[in-house]
């Protein structure tokens, strides 16, 4: 397999580059460079820059107003743009409830919604997890009662990434107790300006909230708000996880995050020396990076499979533990690195804006906070635990 770019790839990627050059703005790129915690409108800023240029969709056909890029594509602008310190593309509409429109939704969804995600007019947030349905996804137990032209909805959803900012929310909702529980689940999609819905934020041990608990009480959302059919929405579900997980190993945030690790390495000092010349500790960069090396090529492997129309199985689940582990012992190197300056961790210093004083260098505090945040990594998407019983069935057959 020729794991090589094209002529025709290597040219986009000369594209992507030229146009992040122009047309990314320098105080985004410093507050991501710098570890700053963003907000609504700086995403907001950057979805318009994309979506002007007709790039926000990237895994949208350009019949709903998507780029049609191929999965190389894809990867060649996910790596150029983590490279670039710009800021992530927030997935909840575009990523995936997008795809699930496109495939599930009548006409009239498609054409009230999707346009609506590309312009920014709506903001979704997910509404999967549950207290007692993480992972085991199939138990939710938020409930959904037809009541003539509507549903009322009551129950609470939690670990929901920036609900703060959102004012839509598509959810898992049980609609029947018939059967197995997977065959009672139905996919709608609410306003959470409806009344009932509240809001409840999650602070986080690097002191942001950035997920939240959304709790129903009563809601009354329209029927037409029903992606589908009634009782199939685990089938929607299941469809939306394999969007989520699209480019799920990370390669760009770990090379990215390898690289600042080496720059705090070289500035941070151990006997007068750079701590970067520390043959225990170049050791451990360097197997980081090896093992960096081995995940890209195997993510390139899988991604030229999907090229040629193969639909990724175990693959995915590999990537996934590998990718969150590499990105979380690099955090770990990084925090290692900054020393005693790792300790005094003071989240307001992460505000733009803020006049708090760093303790220690400009880069100590970040290492921390991504540290800190990026535990959630072998836990989100599915659970390196729950992956690792995915590998054992699907390629061991235990």
């Amino acid at each position: 397999m020729n794991l090589n770019y094209t002529d025709e790839q290597k040219a986009f990627r000369d594209d992507v580059r030229a146009f992040l050059a122009e047309k990314l703005p320098a105080h985004l790129s410093d507050k991501v460079a710098q570890g700053k915690r963003l907000k609504k409108a700086d995403y907001e800023e950057w979805h318009a820059i994309l979506n002007a240029r007709g790039w926000l969709g990237v895994n949208w056909p350009k019949e709903h107003g998507g780029t049609g890029w191929d999965a190389v594509q894809r990867h060649i602008f996910e790596e150029e743009t983590t490279r670039a310190h710009a800021p992530r593309i927030v997935p909840f509409g575009l990523a995936m409830l997008g795809p699930v429109l496109m495939k599930f939704g009548n006409d009239a969804q498609k054409a009230h919604y999707l346009p609506r995600i590309l312009n920014g007019d709506d903001w979704w947030c997910q509404g999967y997890s549950e207290p007692g349905a993480g992972s085991d996804l199939a138990n939710v137990q938020t409930t959904a009662v037809r009541d003539g032209d509507s549903y009322i909805v009551n129950g609470q959803k939690t670990w929901t990434t920036l609900g703060q900012y959102a004012d839509k929310i598509f959810c898992l909702v049980r609609t029947s107790k018939e059967g197995k529980p997977q065959q009672g689940i139905s996919f709608l999609l609410v306003d959470m300006n409806t009344p009932g819905v509240e809001v409840r934020p999650i602070v986080l041990i690097d002191g942001e909230p950035e997920v939240n608990e959304v709790w129903f009480s009563d809601v009354r959302v329209p029927a037409e708000n029903l992606v589908g059919e009634e009782n199939k929405g685990w089938t929607y579900a299941k469809y939306l996880l394999t969007h989520e997980r699209t480019n799920i190993a990370g390669v760009g945030f770990a090379r990215a995050g390898l690289s600042a690790l080496k720059r705090i390495a070289g500035e941070q000092t151990q006997g007068g020396q750079p701590l970067i010349s520390n043959p225990f500790f170049a050791a451990k960069v360097a197997q980081v990076e090896i093992d960096l090396m081995a995940m890209a090529t195997t993510n390139l492997r899988t991604i030229a499979a999907a090229n040629a129309g193969q639909a990724p199985g175990a693959e995915s689940s590999m990537l996934k533990i590998k990718g969150t582990v590499i990105r979380q012992q690099i955090n770990a190197l990084a925090r290692q690195a900054v020393g005693p300056y790792a300790a005094p961790f003071v989240s307001e210093a992460l505000e733009d804006g803020s006049n708090v004083e760093p303790v220690g260098p400009a880069y100590a505090m970040p290492a921390s906070q991504a540290y800190f945040n990026n535990r959630k990594l072998s836990i989100y998407g599915g659970s390196n635990e729950v992956q690792r019983q995915i590998i054992s069935k699907a390629i061991l057959e235990l």
